[in-house]
């Protein structure tokens, strides 16, 4: 099967499908006035992991009575980056919609266009100009889309985007995000063996974050050690202030503190991160997600 890229219109021009890039470039904006390449080149760049939880029907957690939750925590933490996994089309839709113009995101399907979870990225375009992107299947087809080798319980992917920091000079970075098997252990140490080849060329000659939902505790599972030993850094680790530890998964059960943080951001060395946290945002007793968003403010070096 040929290699394929896919991804939505991007809402300022881009109307058309956008297909066959390898991987795809995309136009980028200079960075302008003095704060661009002055003053503003150590604003820290705000990055949150979030696992949506699909959008469902199943009442009392539906999309429907999540998605105000959902909208109102976003707006009160207005990250320059999300990692989303988990979210269908017509849900990242709605987040778009809800987010207002200022934001735009980059996905596929993982099943192939707008066929089945995405992992897309979220970004301010105030703040980010993305220059180029690329999806890949977490199997050992990883250029085929839909490819599940490994015997997981589902299709997985990750999608990677190299974004130009308009505040911050023009500084260049990529942000990888994906979301591991929640069945097979097998197939998430495959996967963490794929991402990191992936990784170690993106991280090359530009800064690195990893985002996603890898389905394993921090610090208790092979996955983890492959990540590191990649010679990423886990940024909850090295943060210079953190907030209460709880388990990343809570099922909208209230959040356990010091429970599992299956949830992560890593980063390449030279990264500094100000504040890691764990938010148990919720309103009138609902949750946005069965997962707590993991949120740094980090420096790219």
């Amino acid at each position: 099967m040929p290699r394929s890229h896919s991804r939505v219109p991007r809402r300022r021009g881009l109307k058309a499908a956008l297909a066959a890039a390898v991987p795809l470039a995309l136009p980028s904006r200079a960075p302008a006035g003095p704060t661009a390449a002055g003053a503003g080149h150590r604003v820290p760049l705000r990055v949150m992991s979030f696992n949506l939880r699909y959008a469902s029907t199943a009442e009392p957690h539906s999309w429907s009575a999540r998605r105000p939750v959902t909208r109102a925590l976003l707006h009160r933490e207005r990250p320059h980056v999300i990692g989303t996994q988990e979210g269908l089309y017509q849900q990242l839709r709605d987040i778009e919609t809800d987010l207002g113009t200022v934001y735009d995101w980059i996905g596929t399907g993982r099943a192939g266009g707008s066929r089945g979870e995405f992992a897309a990225v979220f970004y301010d375009t105030r703040r980010l100009a993305p220059l180029e992107y690329d999806h890949f299947w977490l199997s050992g087809t990883p250029d085929v889309i839909g490819s599940n080798t490994w015997g997981g319980g589902s299709v997985r992917m990750a999608t990677w985007v190299r974004f130009r920091d308009l505040l911050c000079g023009g500084r260049e970075f990529c942000v990888l995000n994906t979301h591991l098997d929640n069945r097979s252990q097998y197939a998430r140490v495959r996967a963490a063996a794929l991402i990191v080849r992936r990784a170690a060329g993106l991280g090359r000659s530009h800064p690195l974050v990893v985002t996603g939902d890898f389905n394993v505790p921090a610090h208790r599972n092979p996955v983890y050690d492959t990540m590191l030993g990649a010679g990423l850094a886990d940024t909850w680790d090295t943060a210079a202030r953190r907030s209460e530890l709880y388990g990343t998964f809570h099922g909208y059960r209230p959040p356990a503190p010091g429970g599992d943080r299956i949830d992560w951001i890593l980063a390449t060395p030279g990264v500094t991160v100000h504040e890691a946290r764990i938010s148990t945002f919720s309103a009138h007793g609902q949750y946005p997600s069965d997962h707590l968003p993991v949120q740094v403010s980090l420096t790219l070096g």
